[in-house]
């Protein structure tokens, strides 16, 4: 999957344009991505990734960072082999873009706030 633009409240994904907040796995977008609160991130908002057993997740906390991921929902992530970068999305989304194509990454990005 490759990004191509960013933009507050927008993403185009291997050519596919999204306005609703997507969670990238390697073969899927999954979108709209919907959180048990809007602007705090659970694991339960996650349960995908967990199960996908992805070694690495990029969090993309908003073009002004406003979604929080608490530091327990990051070592909850560790212990179970996920390792987590957390950025505002758009230093999100050029992390992303500058891991190799076979890198097993997903991407949860919140595009708005």
């Amino acid at each position: 999957m490759q990004i191509s633009h960013y933009s507050f409240g927008r993403i185009v994904i291997d050519g596919q344009t999204y306005e609703k907040d997507v969670i990238v796995f390697p073969d899927r977008i999954l979108s709209p991505w919907r959180r048990k609160e809007g602007h705090l991130l659970h694991i339960e908002d996650l349960i995908e990734v967990v199960n996908a057993k992805l070694p690495v997740l990029i969090v993309g906390t908003g073009y002004n960072e406003t979604m929080r991921v608490p530091e327990q929902l990051i070592d909850d992530l560790l212990t179970n082999g996920i390792k987590v970068h957390v950025k505002d999305t758009r230093t999100a989304v050029r992390l992303y873009n500058e891991l190799p194509l076979a890198t097993k990454v997903a991407a949860a990005l919140h595009l708005t706030c």
